[in-house]
């Protein structure tokens, strides 16, 4: 009773903390560039902490530590890839992408397009990459509160679910992106203090060596050597060796192509400053993942792995549990209790910036750009952003209550696969073609969603997919439909490997088969733009 009351208490300070800063910063904004984009007011070491915020989400800090704790050296490719992603976001996207957008990606795209098609395919492709990773963070919000409150039971965890998208849409139509930015802010500041924490106990356990915490990890883990070896979860087929160069091709090319991370560089007043955030997240990032080294080999070291759930989402709040002191000492229930709260304000940070993307392409893309036709009133664009955020956040509740059983490490590189397969063959297009065109892009995007989400659809993670239940030993479903439904014709579970390659060739299809005439000022207008960063605060409307 004694953890359940402490738990709350943080739970209920994390939840006040950051609605007091939204409402502060409701009385900070006044049109959409304050509503949108913060007023372009954050440095560069603010934006980082910011995108560090947004990146560093539950599917790092419960989801990548679970993996680790489960299949050892191949759960540590999650954080290799999240990591090297940003290489690709800092060459190819950062700079440009401030300089030649305005609010939106679609913004960057539309500038020399026909507004109406692209706008509409870029909204689509970013309101869908945005409810993938909403599913992993509602996920990781239910199994999080059910272990708190020692209670198993569905009806909690879905009313859990129901409660964080309630307050992701409250954070989004109050506080706008400046609310948003200083949640993420304070939220990347709690998590890295408190993972540092947790790392520091669990080394101390092993006097600091890495090598005796890797041979615990292994012997504890009943797989010996190979538990630090490649080929525990990937490898041991052809298939299961192309499904994880599929996961890596996604999670290194999706980053790029991540809406909610995208329209960050849109809050820096310079491209300088857009350079120095993503140096500044590529720091903190980096720090994290080796953090999640040391917690899911911790896991594995000093836990009975059988116990934790299957997804091994719970590893890190458990292994917390543990070097605290245990379950039912004081210090256990201490850090279980600081380390669930930390966990949960990463999960209500990340859905707001998730929920405010999806919602404002929607309404500046769609209402005010194709629907008005660009003569919409501040005030009605952010009363519909509003309108969208409340219907985009009941949708990702409805679909997260039957994904529960899934990793959310592995939910999330499912939303990379879709960022890589629709965005990024757009936006890298539209940088560097000077060919490349409205169908050009229209295809590319509709052409990677499509066949990505298709292929998702009928793979072994909606259906067919099963798993040996530790306590029982009987096979249980590891699919979103029940064991019995097997319609899954894919064999891999990640289709990026398939889906990029050919959303970059519907871009490229759409493009030469089109009669639409290049225009040419236009393209030497944008990349003038993106280059140098002239006229980067013109409204890019024609």
């Amino acid at each position: 009773m004694d953890t359940q009351v402490l738990t709350t208490a943080l739970f209920l300070a994390v939840v006040a903390l950051t609605v007091g800063i939204t409402f502060w910063a409701s009385r900070q904004s006044s049109g959409t560039a304050d509503f949108y984009a913060g007023g372009r007011s954050f440095s560069g070491f603010q934006n980082g902490l910011a995108i560090g915020g947004d990146y560093m989400s539950a599917a790092s800090f419960l989801g990548i530590s679970g993996a680790i704790a489960l299949s050892g050296y191949d759960g540590f490719l999650y954080s290799i890839g999240f990591l090297v992603a940003w290489l690709v976001a800092l060459l190819l996207v950062a700079e440009m992408l401030r300089n030649s957008g305005r609010y939106t990606m679609a913004d960057q795209l539309a500038y020399r397009m026909r507004q109406t098609p692209v706008r509409m395919a870029a909204a689509t492709s970013t309101v869908v990459v945005s409810i993938f990773y909403l599913l992993a963070q509602m996920v990781g919000a239910g199994a999080l509160v059910a272990l708190l409150l020692g209670v198993d039971d569905q009806f909690v965890k879905n009313i859990v679910i129901l409660g964080v998208g309630a307050l992701m849409i409250f954070y989004v139509t109050v506080g706008g992106m400046k609310g948003t930015t200083w949640v993420q802010i304070v939220k990347a500041v709690l998590l890295m203090a408190g993972s540092a924490l947790i790392v520091v106990l669990v080394l101390a356990k092993f006097d600091f060596n890495l090598s005796d915490l890797l041979g615990g990890a292994a012997s504890n883990s009943g797989h010996g050597s190979a538990f630090l070896e490649p080929g525990l979860k990937y490898g041991a087929t052809l298939t299961s060796k192309l499904d994880f160069l599929s996961l890596g091709i996604a999670l290194v090319l999706g980053t790029a192509g991540l809406p909610h991370i995208l329209i960050r560089f849109y809050t820096v007043p310079t491209s300088r400053d857009a350079r120095k955030s993503v140096l500044w997240a590529i720091g903190l990032i980096g720090v994290f993942y080796l953090f999640t080294l040391v917690l899911g080999f911790g896991a594995a070291a000093l836990l009975d792995t059988s116990t934790l759930d299957k997804a091994g989402n719970l590893a890190s709040p458990k292994l917390a549990e543990a070097v605290g002191g245990g379950a039912g000492s004081t210090g256990g229930a201490i850090l279980l209790a600081l380390i669930a709260a930390v966990a949960f304000a990463t999960i209500l940070a990340v859905v707001a910036g998730l929920t405010l993307t999806s919602s404002s392409s929607v309404a500046h893309d769609i209402y005010n750009s194709v629907i008005k036709k660009g003569q919409a009133s501040e005030k009605d664009e952010i009363r519909m952003t509003r309108i969208a955020a409340a219907v985009i956040g009941g949708i990702a509740i409805l679909l997260a209550i039957p994904a529960q059983s899934l990793n959310i490490a592995f939910l999330v590189a499912l939303a990379f696969a879709v960022a890589a397969s629709a965005n990024l063959p757009a936006i890298v297009y539209n940088m560097f073609w000077r060919r490349f065109n409205t169908r050009g892009a229209v295809w590319s995007i509709y052409g990677g969603l499509i066949s990505c989400v298709t292929l998702v659809f009928f793979s072994p993670v909606v259906s067919g997919k099963t798993a040996i239940d530790a306590e029982t030993g009987e096979t249980v479903t590891a699919a979103l439909f029940p064991l019995g439904v097997d319609f899954h014709w894919f064999p891999f579970e990640n289709p990026g490997i398939v889906s990029i390659p050919l959303g970059f060739f519907f871009g490229w299809l759409g493009t030469v088969t089109s009669k639409e005439p290049t225009a040419e000022e236009r393209f030497t207008e944008l990349e003038v733009r993106a280059l140098t960063g002239a006229g980067a605060e013109q409204a890019v409307q024609h």
